[in-house]
């Protein structure tokens, strides 16, 4: 389908951006009114650490349980996780291409895309038979500031295009999270240069939705968590205690610890307390 910026049912949002696209291709079931709903971008590194995978899928499962649609570039890494994240949660998340509207890129990605376009849609200001080129990544950046409330950057480095698309929001004056980092990695230099100029810490699902001044909806049970947590979560009920002494009674290494307990902190599962983890609940 294409959709002219003249057209109506054109996002209200995305028309208002300082350099709009003239037209939209879009390929999925949903209908183009899903492009003015509530929504959140997730974008980040494609090569992105087992920290940043899990994150982003989390932050994608919770955000479209909270009923928002989980906007990302269908590219490796935070994106893909961040789309998956939400199909997982049952909810309806958004790709924008850098490419043809016909194109599946990266291909990895095409049996995500197709599960995406069964609830949601596949967006991209080029026609068919358009080729991937470097160029037009940044481009796209735009349209997923554009269609979005808020932008969250999980990882990026240096001169990574998730900071293009951070820098596109704040211009059009979009909410701008960054979820913090290790000082010593790569992969977080971009995000805690975001921290320092300005973007809001993220530490929680909630954090965006206090700012979108969205209430959480109770959820029943207990979120999904990863092997890794879950082992890390059963160690912690069974007595509060520091990371090195789950280290041993999950039998995992530090750093697997480290990453779960992170994990288990952002799904509200444990808190930590002068540096001992005890149930949040």
């Amino acid at each position: 389908m294409k959709m002219l910026r003249s057209n109506q049912r054109f996002p209200e949002r995305l028309r208002a951006i300082f350099d709009p696209p003239p037209e939209l291709f879009l390929r999925g079931a949903a209908e183009p009114e899903l492009l003015g709903r509530r929504s959140v971008a997730i974008v980040g590194a494609r090569s992105c650490s087992t920290y940043g995978s899990q994150v982003a899928r989390m932050l994608g499962r919770e955000l479209a349980t909270a009923g928002l649609v989980v906007v990302s570039g269908l590219a490796r890494g935070v994106d893909g996780e961040a789309h998956r994240g939400a199909l997982e949660a049952g909810g309806v998340t958004v790709g924008v291409l850098g490419c043809g509207i016909d194109r599946d890129y990266p291909a990895v990605n095409a049996t995500l895309s197709r599960r995406m376009e069964e609830q949601g849609l596949v967006v991209s200001e080029y026609g068919p038979g358009v080729e991937p080129a470097p160029w037009r990544f940044p481009a796209r950046n735009r349209i997923i500031a554009g269609l979005v409330e808020a932008v969250v950057v999980v990882e990026a480095r240096e001169r990574s295009g998730a900071l293009i698309t951070a820098d596109f929001a704040l211009e059009e004056g979009r909410e701008v999270f960054a979820v913090p980092g290790e000082i010593t990695a790569a992969l977080s230099a971009g995000t805690n240069a975001l921290l320092k100029l300005g973007a809001t810490p993220l530490t929680s699902t909630d954090d965006v939705l206090d700012a979108l001044g969205i209430e959480r909806s109770p959820i029943s049970g207990e979120p999904d968590v990863s092997e890794s947590a879950g082992r890390v979560l059963a160690a912690v009920r069974d007595e509060p205690a520091g990371p090195d002494e789950l280290t041993a009674r999950a039998s995992l290494d530090a750093g697997a610890v480290s990453v779960a307990l992170t994990e288990l902190e952002l799904a509200g599962l444990v808190v930590a307390s002068e540096g001992v983890y005890r149930p949040a609940r």
